[in-house]
């Protein structure tokens, strides 16, 4: 008899801790993700069980035009729902050759650095040929910092054979095989040039990028299995298309839309990454209520696939992503 009372107390006690547990509020990340500053251009990775999340920051006054952006950003989180704000660690003022305007960036690990490759509007005048935008490189030891330019110059210059008008959006991928492709792109123009193993020389020509008919700028590439994926900006104003490709060269198959154009914000650039399981798209809004087209903030949702690999249009939420346990 007493064992029988020890059992149904047992499991009394059991189904109030599942009732308790599946009454537990989720809590979400919540979009905008930031309610200061106002962040841009979002790129991200993973390191160490932790999300990275490095964007540009808009610090234009409220009602006034232009992008006005001299600095980038560093956060983290374990759990898409607590995050740290690492302040602004890189800044145009980082790089002597730069002038002004510190555009959309990338970051990416390799040989156990850190990466940081930026357009800033070179600071001679005879460099500046076209729209004056060069692309340099910092590298850290960790994805927080400290940064520092490792070779004075520019990779990139408005000087560099076959090169653009806007030299600007500059990604930065590393291969399975550990070979690593930039690229760069805006007014409907997207170029790749290999980079050596030591992130900071250009190991070929500069080359066009050929398929993607409907590119703007902001390109970026992921890989899942064996498919890449480019996606990038469309249109303007903005959506965000994507195509694919059994190479990192090409050739490219269009595929369609995963972002629509943004209310109140012509441009529109993503970050793609998979997380603790969970794959993530990251864009840009003016979701905030003193946000404008100069006055974005980033934002997440879900990115998911079809049974073909194929990506489903981003739904986007003012939510955002669930909390990982």
């Amino acid at each position: 008899m007493k064992k029988s009372l020890l059992f149904v107390a047992g499991l009394i006690l059991a189904i109030s801790f599942i009732r308790c547990d599946q009454t537990q509020e989720i809590k979400y990340s919540g979009n905008p993700l930031f309610d200061e500053p106002f962040t841009a251009d979002p790129t991200a990775i993973v390191y160490n069980d932790t999300l990275w999340l490095f964007t540009g920051s808009d610090e234009q006054e409220e009602g006034v035009d232009g992008f006005l952006m001299r600095r980038w950003y560093v956060f983290s989180t374990a759990d898409m729902v607590n995050w740290t704000n690492h302040g602004a660690v890189l800044s145009v003022d980082d790089f002597e050759w730069g002038s002004h305007n510190a555009f959309a960036a990338d970051v990416v690990e390799n040989h156990g650095k850190f990466w940081w490759y930026v357009p800033i509007v070179h600071a001679d005048p005879a460099a500046r040929v076209h729209e004056g935008f060069a692309m340099g490189v910092a590298v850290a030891d960790h994805p927080a910092g400290p940064y520092h330019d490792p070779i004075g110059k520019p990779l990139i210059a408005d000087t560099t054979a076959n090169s653009i008008v806007l030299n600007i959006d500059p990604d930065v991928f590393v291969d399975d095989d550990g070979r690593v492709y930039m690229y760069w792109g805006s007014w409907d123009e997207v170029r790749v040039v290999e980079l050596k193993s030591n992130m900071v020389e250009l190991a070929g020509p500069v080359m066009n990028v050929e398929g993607l008919d409907n590119f703007f700028e902001a390109p970026f590439m992921h890989k899942r299995g064996d498919i890449y994926y480019m996606s990038y900006a469309a249109g303007y104003p903005s959506r965000t298309e994507y195509a694919i490709s059994d190479n990192p060269l090409g050739p490219w198959v269009e595929k369609g839309v995963i972002n629509d154009v943004i209310p109140n914000s012509p441009t529109n650039h993503q970050a793609i990454v998979h997380f603790k399981g969970n794959d993530y798209f990251i864009y840009h809004t003016a979701g905030l209520p003193n946000g404008g087209p100069f006055r974005r903030s980033v934002c997440i949702d879900k990115l998911e696939y079809d049974e073909n690999g194929l990506i489903k249009k981003v739904v986007r939420t003012t939510t955002g992503v669930p909390q990982i346990k």
